[in-house]
């Protein structure tokens, strides 16, 4: 019986760091939802990319400061706060995964899910906050 009681406290808890681990270093996305195809991009860029990739109108902050790039951690993805790129270059990196092809896996949005995120980037990229 303890240790049933031991098994789901320690359950609980491991949800529980779950959940603030995830919310660590997450933003809001700002995109209006009345932007369907660009919302639905943050959304998917958020969930998808936000690891690697900064973004603020996704609320991503991925890439690693300017300050640590020589750290050489190999995913450190474009700030796309500061880089703007266009809808047919973010489906091209989407399909062969990224420009160098060194960490970002080919096709991790296809689709009308990639194209979601080709006009989220090419609409709200390059919009640097600093």
């Amino acid at each position: 019986m303890f240790v049933t009681h031991a098994r789901k406290l320690l359950i609980a808890l491991l949800a529980l760091t779950a959940i603030a681990v995830a919310g660590c270093g997450s933003q809001a996305i700002s995109v209006p939802k009345t932007d369907k195809h660009a919302y639905r991009g943050a959304q998917l860029f958020a969930e998808r990319c936000g690891g690697c990739h900064t973004i603020s109108a996704a609320g991503t902050q991925g890439s690693k400061p300017n300050n640590e790039i020589n750290t050489r951690d190999r995913t450190n993805g474009p700030n796309f706060d500061q880089r703007h790129e266009d809808h047919k270059s973010v489906l091209t990196a989407i399909r062969q995964g990224g420009f160098s092809g060194a960490v970002m896996p080919g096709n991790i949005v296809v689709g009308e899910d990639a194209d979601d995120v080709a006009k989220f980037l090419d609409k709200y990229s390059g919009k640097s906050t600093d």
